[in-house]
């Protein structure tokens, strides 16, 4: 379905920058930095307890390449979407369970996030200063093997992000950008498939990166 947004978003952006934009850029970008999560708990029936026994804060490193395709409207002002066509795979975890009547369990869990998209307006402060903002949208499939019987559907997790970047010319229409950036997601829950009194939801998602981008202009 995100590919299917993508390509009709891109299609727009080009009918339009056709008739209407000063100029059309194309590009890739790599990305690196930290997220922090602020609040993650398992809720079994009335009782909820933090995801971890360490708490429900939690940070982690992360690095990302994508690719974005824009139009400038004006010399101030230009729209785009960037596309990741990865997906980003956490470490998978396990823990062992007692089951009454049984012997012990193994619990193993995955996540993966697949076509995420920001489909975001730059507004140049300068020549070579910009600020930026956007709307971001992504695929949260999990990948558990659940002794204790039962799944959790797969789902999506939208937010916005911020940022502020330099952009310097280079020849033959190419430019290279800095920017630093700032995303904060909505909090996210799914229930188990089999026990709907099992549900684990993940609250404030952030996210702080710096990105390093390459492209040209046409």
């Amino acid at each position: 379905m995100k590919k299917i947004i993508i390509t009709l978003t891109s299609c727009i952006f080009l009918l339009f920058g056709n008739a209407n934009a000063v100029g059309f850029n194309i590009g890739g970008s790599l990305t690196g930095g930290v997220f922090s999560v602020d609040g993650a708990t398992e809720k079994n029936a009335d009782v909820s307890k933090a995801a971890s026994a360490e708490g429900e804060d939690a940070e982690g490193l992360y690095a990302i390449g994508s690719v974005f395709t824009e139009v400038t409207l004006t010399d101030k002002i230009a729209v785009g979407v960037d596309y990741v066509p990865h997906a980003l795979e956490t470490n998978q975890v396990s823990n062992e369970q007692e089951v009454v009547g049984s012997s012990k369990v193994t619990n193993t869990a995955e996540v993966h996030i697949e076509d995420m998209f920001t489909i975001y307006a730059s507004y140049f402060l300068t020549d070579s200063f910009y600020a930026k903002a956007g709307y971001t949208q992504a695929d949260v499939l999990t990948v558990e093997n659940l002794g204790t019987g039962g799944a959790y559907p797969d789902t999506d997790i939208e937010g916005m992000m911020v940022g502020i970047g330099y952009t310097k010319d280079l020849e033959e229409g190419m430019f290279v950008r800095l920017e630093a950036n700032y995303s904060d997601f909505d909090s996210v829950k799914v229930t188990n498939s089999n026990d709907s009194t099992k549900s684990v939801t993940v609250d404030g998602v952030q996210g702080y990166g710096a990105r390093l981008s390459i492209g040209k202009s046409f």
